[in-house]
């Protein structure tokens, strides 16, 4: 990814959205993590959150506790780790003018949060101005990324859709280029109104359906926004709409706190999240590639038990992993 990506045209855009599907390959056998994919047998990857009915995550199930359906018929479970994977995730900021009062206390949240980063995890932090801005590219050094929050000044309009887009292509592209079993997360924080983007939100959830990456969204109302809402409650309800919908579908939470003094714990409980997942996988019993949208199911056979996961997945040709 370039360090700052420009305006995308409309010829662009149309290539862009011809994305191969966010399917894994073939895994290693059940209850192992980090294992290699090999390309060549086509996986539905899952990360999986359970709790009971206080919200309280469940630990030590096992693959048999698990019952997974696509498109309401049973499916066999062919990989399961119910230890962290390394994760891949990306840290998206609104820096943009109407955040201007918050920069300091988001800086300082964004911080903390990445201390909820482990040994082989990777992490890249993404300012969304006008343009999107690549402040840390994807890799390992902490230390690095917490430079580049740090760094954020605030100024200009809101690229809120384009920076979620490019961040899902490049996290797509990593996975296809490393074929390891990683889990993959965006935390993208904004006052939720888009105002220059020329990718639309359907675009972006149509490429968050392929994706497979959980986008947690995080809403905070600086001044001005609020000011904006006594006029256009619409435009509030939409934005609103727009968070919530993008974070449902791919299996992830969004959040809204009214004050923010709140950030810093609304990033813990999404670190606490990503360090309580289980990971499936499994081959489809529907072997068609017909492009249809599938979706996905996940049970546990525990009383008072909830699950969450991505909503479902496109069934388009994986795409080849390259070789090392």
């Amino acid at each position: 990814m370039e360090n700052v990506i420009r305006t995308i045209g409309g010829a662009l855009l149309v290539g862009l959205l011809a994305v191969a599907g966010a399917r894994a390959q073939e895994p290693g056998p059940i209850g192992t993590a980090g294992t290699r994919f090999r390309s060549g047998v086509d996986i539905v990857a899952l990360s999986v959150v359970v709790t009971d009915t206080q919200g309280k995550f469940v630990g030590g199930l096992s693959v048999q506790d698990f019952t997974v359906t696509e498109d309401g018929l049973p499916q066999t479970v062919s990989f399961f780790a119910a230890t962290p994977v390394p994760i891949d995730l990306a840290i998206l900021l609104d820096t943009s003018a109407s955040m201007s009062d918050k920069m300091r206390t988001v800086q300082q949240a964004a911080v903390g949060f990445t201390a909820s980063v482990r040994p082989g995890d990777r992490i890249s932090v993404v300012g969304i101005k006008d343009a999107v801005r690549v402040l840390h590219p994807l890799d390992e050094d902490v230390a690095a990324a917490r430079a580049a929050i740090r760094s954020t000044t605030a100024g200009g309009n809101t690229s809120l859709y384009n920076a979620l887009y490019l961040t899902l292509k490049e996290m797509m592209k990593h996975r296809r280029t490393d074929g390891e079993v990683r889990r993959q997360a965006i935390v993208v924080l904004s006052d939720g109104d888009d105002t220059t983007s020329l990718v639309g939100f359907d675009d972006v959830m149509e490429l968050a359906r392929q994706s497979g990456v959980a986008v947690y969204t995080i809403t905070l109302r600086s001044r001005i926004s609020a000011n904006v809402l006594l006029r256009d409650r619409g435009s509030y309800a939409a934005s609103e709409y727009t968070m919530k919908a993008v974070a449902q579908e791919t299996g992830a939470r969004a959040f809204f706190p009214a004050d923010i003094r709140e950030l810093a714990g609304v990033y813990g409980v999404i670190a606490n999240e990503l360090t309580n997942q289980y990971l499936l996988g499994y081959a489809s019993n529907n072997a068609r590639v017909d492009g249809s949208y599938r979706r996905v199911t996940v049970r546990v056979d525990r009383p008072g038990a909830r699950t969450r996961t991505r909503a479902g997945y496109f069934a388009v040709p994986p795409a080849p992993v390259a070789s090392r």
